[in-house]
């Protein structure tokens, strides 16, 4: 499992003309990728790291300052460019695991106390988002 944290001011997630989530004070901004051996227990460590990671203002993290996280599903974290000009996707997971494991760590933020909003699994979105500092990580389980 594979998430790109980017600190941001605000984010939001479009589908058409709507807007399906939306963060509208600072907190992180998580494109989650799904590799095909994921488990459930990599989700919830995921969930916990993302949770804990202390990248935001002062050293803190969601957990201790009650910032929000927008999670977006992102199957292209696992495009494999090594050969050739068009990505490879085969360590991705199907759409059913995936949608399963980013629902996993999406249910383990919020049983943790987390605020979260989300994209929506499968469909093309715009993301938008107000980076501060701008301060990106890459995080893997």
């Amino acid at each position: 499992m594979r998430a790109v944290a980017a600190r941001v001011s605000s984010a939001s997630v479009t589908v058409g003309d709507e807007v399906v989530g939306a963060i509208d004070e600072p907190g992180l901004l998580v494109l989650l990728g799904i590799h095909h051996d994921d488990t459930a227990e990599q989700a919830a460590t995921m969930a916990r790291k993302l949770h804990e990671l202390r990248v935001l203002r002062d050293e803190r993290s969601c957990a201790t300052s009650g910032a929000p996280l927008l999670v977006v599903s992102q199957f292209t974290l696992y495009g494999d460019t090594r050969r050739g000009r068009r990505p490879s996707w085969t360590a991705a997971a199907r759409p059913e695991q995936a949608e399963r494991l980013v629902n996993a760590v999406v249910a383990e933020l919020r049983a943790r106390g987390a605020r979260v909003e989300t994209g929506r699994f499968g469909a093309m979105m715009s993301v938008r988002s107000e980076n501060d500092g701008p301060f990106t990580v890459l995080v893997e389980v």
